[in-house]
């Protein structure tokens, strides 16, 4: 029995007993197209039951808000602190050249009687090494060997370092010193006096003042606030706004009509910090998201109950110049607050936190 046999046959079977014995028998012996053609029609007939349009859903739809959000951050000021092991190293080598470079050959730099020659000269006889800030150099003797640091030396310590630097940059010269010993000497000529104070035989020069280097701990620090942008200079800081329910969180607002991010970013800085802010919205593409969920029993009570929440996507963003100012705020925010990485954690929500620490610097 071949195919086109086996599917009419099977066809003759559907039909049930509809169709007498000696029909049957003759179906079974028609050719190819007959069961070709009878074997189409099936597939269209299940064709059209497989268009069947959809019945319509009568229950409404539910959907999320859209929100943008704000990180504006203000980056580090200076540069960090140096590790204990990198402040040792770089002492180290900083000795280990000064070793290495004596003995200074002074007449290879410094051509005699010059000024630079005798300024060198008071220098050595007053602090009786090339680099006073990081220890004194006894390279001859019994104990020219043992000339490392113990641990803890005043030496190794950076402020100490830095107030020998300035020690020795506001030393008074002393007119009449070095070579010569009398007060026609050539460093006269290259020194910027304010006073001359006559002293015997020595004409006492003073310099101008030396800039002092600015602390890295300001005023803000000491008193903790947490309002200043002068604060944690070696760190990023973020601006974090408190809402009308008393929530902390990044600046943020619902996009309103067919406003892009970048565009809701710069309209929400402006509405929530004023126009004394300088600030710049970095690119179009949000950093991350955060999705909150309405409760159950809230949605119920809810205006909207097809809403079920929120979607909110961060801008990254940076602060120029000036300063926060909610007097005038649209978004109903209450206060305000600038604080790095592992502060804001401790003033968030733990889910909105999780959603952001990734989008933080550890800086």
């Amino acid at each position: 029995m071949n195919a086109g046999q086996r599917t009419t046959r099977r066809l003759a079977s559907k039909a049930g007993s509809s169709i007498c014995r000696s029909c049957r028998e003759t179906i079974s012996h028609n050719t190819y197209s007959t069961a070709a053609t009878a074997a189409q029609t099936e597939d269209q007939n299940a064709h059209k039951v497989q268009h069947i349009p959809p019945v319509a859903s009568t229950s409404p739809s539910t959907s999320y808000a859209v929100n943008a959000g704000v990180v504006l951050s203000r980056p580090p000021l200076i540069t960090r602190d140096l590790h204990p092991f990198e402040s040792a190293f770089f002492l180290y080598q900083r000795r280990l050249n000064e070793r290495l470079a004596l003995p200074f050959t002074r007449y290879f730099y410094f051509k005699k009687k010059t000024p630079a020659d005798i300024e060198w000269k008071r220098k050595i006889k007053q602090r009786l090494t090339p680099a006073r800030d990081i220890g004194r150099y006894k390279g001859y003797g019994d104990e020219a060997w043992n000339d490392e640091l113990l641990v803890g030396a005043q030496e190794s310590d950076v402020q100490y370092q830095v107030e020998r630097l300035l020690e020795d940059a506001e030393q008074p010269a002393t007119e009449g010193e070095g070579e010569g010993g009398n007060g026609n000497s050539p460093a006269s000529n290259a020194e910027t006096s304010t006073k001359s104070i006559t002293d015997g035989s020595a004409q006492k020069v003073d310099h101008e003042l030396v800039a002092k280097p600015m602390p890295r701990i300001t005023e803000a620090d000491r008193k903790g606030d947490v309002k200043s942008l002068d604060r944690l200079l070696q760190r990023t800081l973020y601006l974090l706004v408190k809402n009308r329910e008393g929530q902390w969180m990044f600046p943020q607002d619902r996009l309103v009509g067919k406003e892009s991010l970048h565009m809701a970013a710069e309209r929400i800085l402006i509405q929530s910090g004023g126009i004394n802010m300088n600030t710049w919205v970095v690119g179009n593409i949000p950093i991350g998201h955060h999705q909150h969920d309405i409760q159950a029993d809230l949605l119920k009570s809810s205006k909207n109950p097809n809403e079920l929440g929120f979607k909110t996507f961060f801008m990254k963003a940076r602060i120029m110049a000036g300063q926060a100012n909610l007097l005038e705020n649209k978004l109903g925010l209450a206060d305000f607050k600038w604080l790095a990485k592992e502060e804001l954690e401790k003033e968030v929500e733990k889910k909105y936190w999780q959603s952001v620490k990734n989008m933080l610097a550890e800086r």
